[in-house]
């Protein structure tokens, strides 16, 4: 959530014109704004467009923003005039000219933000004019006004940013209109870079006490987009007879409803660093954890509650088992004692006597261990060792792990519960969690893209990564590609078998309706698992687990953004391997037509390459 809010007053110059730009950013900040939008050229220059010798450099009463002293106070707005795709020679050629002339200005004034007006029709020249002059101003953002009662603005937009590359530094200015679109038309807004909303006067609202307010559904909009930006613009007020309050009142009410907004949970809060920052998995089989690391999961408000209920709920079945003697748990992956804990906590609860083994192989959060033994005394037994090759004395009757990743099996759950399942009792032994699911959907988000995108390599693209979703529009409702269940008493525990690991080998497709226009960027990765019983904890977003935060999704990227028309059908399919030293995934998306009478014939020319083969650029270490 942003902390800082701007609000600009947007200026729209006329040939007419005769205030300066002092008078301008003086009423803007006179007025509680913060800034001004402002034309850098007055409109009357567009008298160039039709004469080649009227390009030279600016007259004084050619520029409105003619000093570098207010550059720091305003958005250079780029003038509307200009035509790129004119069939008449002299005015296309001469607006590409005058843009770049401009754009020069900008540079050299210093100006950090640039508006340019609505995409046009016919894109192509627009473009690569575009791609061409954005280079001679390094640190200015380029933001593109992005009315949305333009029923196409989307496909406009979706067309510049392939056309140029899928540039970074080319973001939009969001304009809301009074009626609002609907569903998913409006959703995949969230997915695209927007630098500012532009908010007209014409969509606001009078009160009865006279002051500009928005409708409801608009608030809402509004604060969601606040996640999204700190800048907005109010335009069509500058000069115009206003209501009751005048000019602030407008601003005034946007920072109200700022200020008001729901603040996050001090968990919440914690969580905000992560939205759309790039997290490379945790490997806590081949990798020792961090104290830090385990220190953030401990915070967890719901995972370990859950976990003690599964334990409860467990050991109040076992009751009438082994009446005269505790029944032994095992905690294989104890880290440093958060669910040995809770395992202690359900004992109290259930009134069941256990006799409790912490089982851990990371020495250093051993150490952790041996220091909370001495507040649990001979509750619980230690051991520092591998789960997977542990000769335990006796066998366990309730085997409690937290060895999911965000995707459920990534962090290698499957393989190491296999090695520690010999722990468990064969005939009534409980593990805990009993089974996953891991579960797919496409996902749109230009800042995903940009940030994989900036490493200019391939192997970034062929690695899944953790992350906090915010500017995201995940496309459908996610779908479920594979399950594991414990315990598994039919697998092949001899290494030197070639089956050895098959059965945790996996491949699946999934078919998704695509409800809008959309950019496919990647594919996101959800886990719902089942603790004991009704007992379950997900990241799964129509199961969510609420107020839990121990796992964020998984992003898999596509190398090559692929671009989804309304009701076309895509698949994802997705492999789960392993050789004798890693597992891995691989993953493409096809589009596919469907005939009711052929099976589906797959598109293979337009589909994406099968991404990550051989794990060669990205593998979880066995």
């Amino acid at each position: 959530m942003n902390s800082q809010f701007c609000v600009a007053l947007e200026h729209n110059y006329t040939p007419e014109d005769t205030i300066s730009l002092y008078d301008i950013v003086k009423k803007a900040r006179d007025n509680g704004h913060d800034i001004a939008a402002v034309n850098i050229v007055n409109p009357k220059y567009s008298r160039a467009l039709k004469d080649i010798n009227e390009i030279g450099p600016f007259k004084k009463d050619d520029i409105v923003v003619q000093t570098t002293g207010w550059a720091k106070y305003i958005i250079g707005k780029i003038s509307e005039f200009l035509d790129f795709d004119s069939t008449d020679d002299t005015i296309r050629v001469n607006s590409e000219l005058i843009l770049k002339q401009e754009i020069s200005w900008a540079g050299h004034l210093g100006l950090t933000a640039l508006l340019f007006p609505t995409l046009p029709k016919q894109l192509i020249n627009y473009s690569r004019c575009l791609n061409n002059c954005i280079s001679s101003v390094p640190y200015a953002q380029i933001i593109i006004r992005i009315p949305l009662e333009i029923p196409d603005i989307w496909d406009r937009w979706n067309s510049l940013r392939n056309l140029c590359g899928h540039n970074s530094r080319i973001k939009i200015a969001l304009e809301l209109p009074g009626d609002l679109p609907e569903g998913e038309s409006l959703a995949r807004w969230f997915a695209e870079p927007i630098a500012s909303v532009i908010v007209p006067k014409k969509i606001f609202l009078t009160n009865k006490n006279g002051y500009p307010v928005l409708s409801k559904r608009h608030q809402e909009l509004v604060r969601k987009l606040f996640r999204q930006t700190n800048q907005f613009i109010i335009s069509g007020i500058f000069g115009e007879s206003l209501e009751k309050n005048g000019l602030p009142s407008y601003q005034q009410y946007l920072r109200h409803l700022f200020r008001t907004q729901v603040q996050p949970s001090e968990i919440e809060k914690l969580a905000l660093d992560y939205e759309d920052y790039l997290q490379t998995p945790l490997q806590p089989l081949m990798d020792n954890l961090e104290s830090m690391t385990y220190e953030v999961f401990e915070q967890d408000p719901v995972k370990y509650i859950q976990y003690e209920e599964a334990i409860y709920r467990a050991l109040l079945d076992r009751m009438d088992f082994k009446k005269d003697e505790p029944l032994v748990v095992m905690v294989v992956g104890a880290g440093r004692g958060p669910i040995v804990e809770r395992a202690l906590r359900a004992s109290e609860r259930a009134n069941r006597k256990i006799k409790l083994y912490a089982i851990e192989k990371n020495p250093n959060a051993f150490i952790t261990l041996k220091q909370k033994k001495e507040v649990w005394g001979d509750k619980v037994t230690i051991v520092f060792t591998d789960m997977r090759y542990w000769d335990a004395p006796e066998k366990a009757d309730i085997l409690v792990s937290e060895l999911l990743g965000s995707f459920g099996d990534n962090e290698l759950s499957p393989e190491c519960l296999d090695g520690a399942q010999k722990l468990l009792n064969p005939d009534t032994g409980i593990s805990i969690p009993s089974d996953y699911t891991s579960y797919i959907t496409p996902i749109s988000s230009t800042s995903l893209y940009n940030s994989v995108s900036s490493y200019k390599d391939v192997m970034h693209f062929e690695t899944s990564y953790v992350v906090k979703f915010n500017k995201v529009c995940e496309i459908s409702e996610p779908k479920p590609i594979w399950s594991f269940q414990h315990p598994n008493w039919n697998i092949e525990t001899n290494p030197s078998s070639v089956k050895f690991n098959l059965h945790n080998d996996r491949y699946n497709f999934v078919e998704f309706t695509i409800p809008e226009n959309m950019t496919i960027h990647g594919i996101g990765g959800y886990f719902e698992a089942t603790l004991y019983k009704d007992v379950i904890i997900s990241i799964n977003p129509p199961t969510h687990s609420e107020g839990m935060f121990s796992w964020f999704p998984l992003f898999f990227p596509l190398k090559i953004p692929m671009y989804a028309k309304k009701n076309s059908k895509v698949v994802a399919h997705f492999w789960r391997l392993h050789d004798t030293k890693k597992v891995w995934y691989e993953w493409c998306v096809v589009p596919v037509t469907t005939n009711d009478e052929e099976p589906i014939p797959q598109d293979v020319g337009s589909a994406s390459s099968i991404h990550n083969p051989g794990g060669r650029s990205h593998w979880i270490g066995l």
